[in-house]
């Protein structure tokens, strides 16, 4: 049948606008026998989630996927209202699932079990609101999260090129970067990181057929950032191969000139014929035009002429380049006077040293240096340029120049004329009359004496003065020291820094002269040219020190380190003076100072422990000796002093260990060697004390007492053959002495020998004479004792007369006349005794009795054989 729908004239068209008709043909009840798969019972067994369900007391079917058809409205309704039938039976409501109405008791909590096997309690399940939402037609609005993003569309080829370029130059600023900070190994991994991108953009340009936008100077830009860092992480292999890369591309405008790169990495390698290989392709792709970067590239060919020893060579190249370029620097013309210097030539030098003083360092106007104190704005310019970048670079080149100019006159003055004076006074007068021309304001200056003003008042003013200080020392090097002090003494008339420095040099000079008058006026004149030179004040606190003006000389020690806080000079000799007058605790502080700015020297370290063994506290001596070895691990000295501290706390080991080490660098110590000696012989190792005894009998033969040593080991030992024939060796060098024939006589007697009877009237004679010697000693001494009380009591009235005409040399006279002639023979007398007894104490101790191997100990008068001649057959064999 067809729908007819009644409607008002004139009304149709508009309340009919959303009305569909049904026309022929068309199903009118499509659709209303489709409902839900859940609710289908047919194939109810065969389900495999409904079994899962009823087994596990579940009462949620599994949710259906996503792929299934959504059933329509009518269908639902219909499927809702009729019973469903069920593995338990008919239910009357609804089965609960993820897709309807939940069941019944699943408000608010767990879903109710659906069998009895399991008890009815609380479980987590999803919420309610979830359910609800869920079962909601479509056509109702809800609330919750927002619908996802579009995906966002496939970028652009061209955007994607774009991002990479982006990130390849990110890359290069960050390798730049570190590489500036010294992380070398980081900017290489950042280079070779944007070698990596870059390739890949090239890539990506040739597959969008994109080749036309190549960034030619970015690829350029990464090979040779990466060339560099792989030169500067000395992988010169890498390096020199990325190089070739760039010069053999013919795209690269000017790649050539980076083989000059791949010569300096030649260089590096010592390769040098292919560094002038490579040098010389470099400056024939140079324009003529490019002067300064040919004149690198020929004082790089120069140099490494020069290392190969080609000077000739190196000449050639040196005068291209100071021939050719309008600035011909100082380091050229220095280098092209050594070369002359090899080859001999006596006359280039002094041209090119006059060519040098020739060039110009670009300065720039001094006096923009100097303010006008009336002007602030001057001032103001003065604060801000004073220590800038600029005026860094100028100070540097002055330097430089100075440098070159006097290491010149250093070494090629003693061969351009006939002695070293003579090339030096050259030297020194042609860099004066380069001063003179270099600084004369304007041509109508012809005045000498204005001149010399303009001299002083240039930035040059102490080279002159800087070359005479240098001939004066050059002279002392060469131990000609009055000619050295008449040079420095022509700065006592004029007025600058060099004279003051002229002044200390003399004062320092008479110091070790001992001449302490002249010391002390030339410190005098050096304060008084400059007050504030530490120097100067560190030679005047000398000569107090050794006037033993103690306090004096703190305060000049004290006054230059105010004046400068890191003169080392001044601070050392505090120190010592604070030892010396016993002033331990200060005299440390100023070392441990000391220590602060010299990190590394050896001296301060040692008396920095020497002050600390003085004031008992060995655990920081030991401390401070053990850093000093660290420094200086061969000084036999500390090794010795560090053991004998061990030796003190009783580590004998450790003791050891110093003394053997002390023993090695120096084995002529007769202190370490008598101790390791003895360290032996306490740990019962007689036979090694004998190596160190025979070597201190060898470094004191006149000393019979290591000769005896030797002796007591060998019996010690048990070999009693070679201690008896040590002692007859002693014997015949020391026939008098009673010890060496006291033990003979014990060794003959034990062994049973003949030479016994023989031994012992030489020891009875050598006693004898012993107690004659004795008894001349003591009658002597009580004879000298009244004539030296008599000869003391002239002495003092001699040295009060010298007292009262006053002078040093008085006194010494007076010291000097307290000895007599009989003083003189008793000290004779006693250094005589002193040679000639051979008293001996065994320093090894008493030997340990000999074990006793007879069953009974025979009785001293017991003789057996007694009144009884022995015949031949009881001799032995």
């Amino acid at each position: 049948s067809r729908c007819c729908i009644a409607t008002r004239p004139g009304g149709a068209p508009k309340m009919l606008r959303n009305v569909h008709l049904a026309t022929e043909g068309e199903d009118m009840y499509e659709g209303f026998n489709e409902y839900d798969p859940s609710y289908d019972l047919e194939g109810l067994e065969e389900d495999e989630g409904f079994k899962q369900a009823v087994r596990t007391s579940h009462g949620n079917r599994p949710p259906l996927p996503t792929s299934a058809k959504k059933p329509a409205v009518g269908a639902t309704r219909r499927a809702a209202a009729a019973p469903v039938g069920t593995g338990m039976g008919l239910r009357s409501r609804g089965l609960g699932s993820q897709m309807g109405r939940p069941a019944t008791g699943s408000d608010g909590g767990a879903a109710r079990p659906m069998t009895a096997i399991v008890a009815a309690g609380y479980q987590a399940s999803s919420s309610r609101s979830g359910s609800q939402e869920r079962s909601l037609p479509s056509s109702v609005p809800t609330t919750g999260l927002a619908a996802p993003l579009e995906a966002k569309l496939e970028e652009n080829p061209e955007e994607v090129i774009k991002q990479l370029e982006k990130k390849v130059m990110e890359l290069l600023e960050e390798s730049a970067f570190a590489n500036s900070k010294g992380e070398l190994q980081m900017a290489l991994d950042r280079a070779k990181e944007a070698g990596r991108k870059e390739r890949l953009l090239c890539k990506q340009r040739e597959q969008n057929s994109l080749s036309e936008q190549i960034n030619l100077d970015l690829t350029y830009s990464v090979l040779f950032n990466l060339a560099v860092q792989y030169e500067v992480n000395e992988m010169y292999a890498e390096a020199t191969n990325t190089y070739l890369v760039i010069v053999k591309n013919k795209m690269f405008s000017n790649a050539g000139r980076l083989r000059v790169n791949m010569g300096n990495i030649y260089f590096k390698q010592g390769k040098y014929m292919q560094a002038v290989k490579m040098y010389r392709m470099a400056l024939d792709q140079v324009p003529t035009t490019h002067e300064l970067i040919r004149a690198k590239i020929l004082q790089n060919i120069g140099s490494v002429f020069v290392k190969m020893g080609q000077y000739a060579d190196a000449v050639t190249s040196y005068e291209h380049v100071m021939a050719n370029s309008k600035r011909p620097d100082f380091k050229t013309a220095f280098n092209l006077i050594l070369c002359y210097f090899a080859l001999g030539d006596r006359d280039k030098m002094k041209q090119t040293f006059q060519r040098m003083l020739q060039a110009n360092l670009e300065l720039g106007d001094e006096d923009r240096y100097y303010p006008t104190a009336d002007d602030p704005h001057s001032m103001l310019v003065h604060e801000a340029i004073k220590d800038d970048k600029l005026r860094q670079i100028e100070r540097e080149r002055k330097r430089m120049a100075e440098r070159c100019i006097v290491t010149a006159a250093k070494v090629v003055a003693p061969a351009v004329e006939v002695s070293f004076a003579a090339g030096f006074d050259w030297f020194v007068s042609r860099v004066f009359t380069f001063l003179l021309i270099q600084h004369i304001p304007s041509p109508l200056c012809g005045l000498l004496c204005r001149c010399v003003e303009c001299v002083k008042l240039s930035p040059y003013s102490d080279l002159a003065g800087e070359l005479e200080i240098t001939k004066a020392i050059t002279y002392l090097k060469m131990r000609e020291f009055q000619t050295a002090i008449d040079v420095l003494k022509g700065f006592e008339k004029k007025e600058s820094k060099m004279a003051s420095a002229a002044a200390t040099n003399l004062s320092f000079m008479f110091v070790l002269e001992n001449d302490l008058g002249q010391a002390e006026k030339y410190a005098e004149m050096a304060m008084a040219s400059d007050r504030y030179n530490p120097l100067a004040l560190v030679n005047r606190g000398n000569c107090s020190f050794m006037k033993k003006e103690w306090e004096r000389a703190v305060e000049f020690y004290q006054e230059a380190i105010q004046v400068d806080s890191s003169c080392t000079e001044a601070l050392y000799n505090l120190g010592l003076l604070y030892k010396k007058i016993n002033r331990l605790e200060e005299s440390l502080e100023c070392f441990l100072k000391l220590h602060a700015i010299l990190r590394n020297s050896s001296q301060v370290m040692y008396q920095i422990a020497h002050l600390y063994e003085l004031l008992d506290d060995v655990v920081n001596a030991t401390e401070w000796f053990m850093q000093l070895v660290s420094v200086v691990p061969t000084d036999p000295v500390i090794l010795s002093r560090l053991g004998d501290l061990y030796d003190g706390t009783q580590d004998k080991s450790q003791a050891f260990q110093y003394h053997y080490e002390s023993f090695r660098y120096f084995p002529s110590n007769i202190d370490v060697i008598s101790w390791l000696g003895a360290y032996y012989v306490d740990s019962q190792f007689c036979e090694k004390a004998i190596h160190y005894f025979e070597r201190a009998a060898v470094i004191q033969p006149a000393e019979v007492k290591w000769q005896l040593m030797v002796a007591s080991c060998h019996r010690r030992t048990g070999n009693y053959q070679q201690a008896f024939q040590t002692y007859k060796l002693i014997h015949q060098r020391f026939s008098e002495n009673v010890d060496c024939l006291k033990f003979l006589v014990r060794l003959c007697t034990d062994l049973g020998l003949k030479e016994v009877q023989e031994y012992a009237t030489k020891l009875k004679k050598a006693e004898k004479a012993k107690e004659q010697r004795e008894q001349r000693a003591q009658s002597s001494g009580r004879r000298g004792s009244g004539t030296r009380s008599g000869s003391k009591s002239r002495s003092r009235n001699t040295s009060a007369s010298s007292e009262g005409r006053g002078g040093a040399a008085s006194t010494r006279s007076g010291q000097s006349g307290t000895h007599s002639d009989e003083d003189l023979l008793d000290a004779n007398l006693q250094k005589k005794h002193r040679e000639i007894d051979a008293t001996y104490s065994d320093p090894m101790g008493e030997l340990p009795p000999r074990p006793k191997t007879a069953a009974r100990q025979r009785k001293e008068d017991e003789d057996t054989f007694e009144g009884e001649e022995l015949g031949d057959d009881m001799l032995p064999e």
